[in-house]
């Protein structure tokens, strides 16, 4: 058997790659634990309704589970100061405005059934996917309103060219728009 001296150039490489072994289970283990822990916290729950919701309005599913995750962190039976519930949030202004524009009625629809949330939610994205160009004016309009946002694209200090906000003078709603798109960012990292 042949002794390793721990000077020798031998026993540093050996020494060093065992380091380096180790250094990279730890990172391994690091990234591992770091995905687990973002899949936690950006589950996806409500699979089968976010899917034929975002497939039925060309939403895509990410935006879908950021708004939500923002919106109501998946609480179903979630209720706001402005009196919007469940999942996205919908007020019944909008839920009307929404089965109005598909041509139907909101006769016995539950806005805490996630269907029915759901549904709603996505189906209001995309109208306002038709209305504004970029994504951003399209979450600014979902959380402050569409009249709030034309406002702000009537005002060349907020929107140069009428169609984009460059400013959005709400900080709330800036602040809506900036977790939804990061939010958005970490599903399709996570699931894509």
């Amino acid at each position: 058997m042949r002794v390793i001296h721990a000077a020798s150039p031998r026993a540093r490489r050996v020494r060093m790659f065992l380091l380096l072994l180790l250094v990279a289970a730890v990172a391994a283990a690091l990234f591992a634990g770091t995905r687990l822990y973002l899949k936690a916290a950006y589950p996806l729950r409500y699979e089968d309704l976010v899917r034929r919701a975002a497939a039925a309005y060309d939403v895509p599913e990410s935006l879908v589970y950021a708004v939500i995750r923002v919106e109501s962190g998946f609480d179903p039976n979630a209720v706001s100061h402005a009196d919007a519930q469940g999942l996205m949030q919908i007020t019944d202004d909008t839920l009307i405005w929404s089965r109005y524009r598909l041509h139907l009625d909101t006769d016995g629809l539950d806005l805490f059934d996630p269907a029915t949330n759901i549904q709603t939610g996505t189906h209001v994205l995309s109208l306002l996917s038709e209305q504004y160009d970029s994504v951003e004016t399209v979450l600014a309009a979902y959380n402050a309103g569409i009249g709030t946002v034309s406002r702000w694209l009537g005002d060349p200090e907020l929107s140069p060219d009428g169609k984009t906000l460059t400013r959005i003078p709400y900080g709330e709603t800036e602040q809506y728009v900036q977790k939804v798109l990061a939010s958005k960012q970490i599903y399709e990292y996570l699931y894509s």
